[in-house]
């Protein structure tokens, strides 16, 4: 798959020992790293669609921590080579990555299977909550050529 311009993806490594395990996220000494606004978890049950959205300032990081997450991101960007472009990330504990969204690219995620899927975020800017950096539409908005259906067959 060719990547929306700007977006980057880094497989994460799990190291494993008999206590446990520990995987890093994002370091600051990593080439996907910008700034850090913030930390949160936001999590999706099954059968919810959290879409979609862009930031016009922020860049966002996701790792997905927990269950199964398909993520779509769609490029709407008027001088981006890659606009009209559409990718689609399976992550989670079987693929466990970093996911770098770089602004005005819309985004959203939903629970791959049966699990909650809890995903992180790291992103570049701090929440404001008098003038939120968030544009959204709704997740079935049909200016975006992606349908959340799942395909089955």
């Amino acid at each position: 798959m060719d990547l929306i311009e700007g977006v980057t993806i880094k497989k994460l490594r799990v190291i494993p020992d008999q206590r446990g395990y520990l995987m890093e996220m994002l370091r600051r000494d990593w080439p996907e790293f910008i700034n850090f606004g913030q930390a949160y978890v936001t999590a999706a049950y099954p059968g919810v669609i959290k879409a979609w959205h862009y930031h016009k300032l922020q860049w966002d990081h996701f790792v997905c921590v927990g269950g199964m997450a398909r993520v779509a991101l769609y490029d709407a960007r008027e001088k981006s080579l890659t606009r009209g472009e559409v990718n689609v990330f399976h992550m989670g504990w079987l693929n466990p990555m970093l996911l770098k969204i770089p602004p005005e690219v819309y985004h959203g995620f939903t629970a791959a299977g049966n699990e909650t899927a809890l995903m992180i975020n790291f992103p570049t800017e701090v929440y404001n909550y008098r003038e939120p950096d968030e544009y959204r539409l709704a997740y079935n908005d049909p200016s975006i050529p992606y349908d959340w259906e799942v395909r089955h067959g």
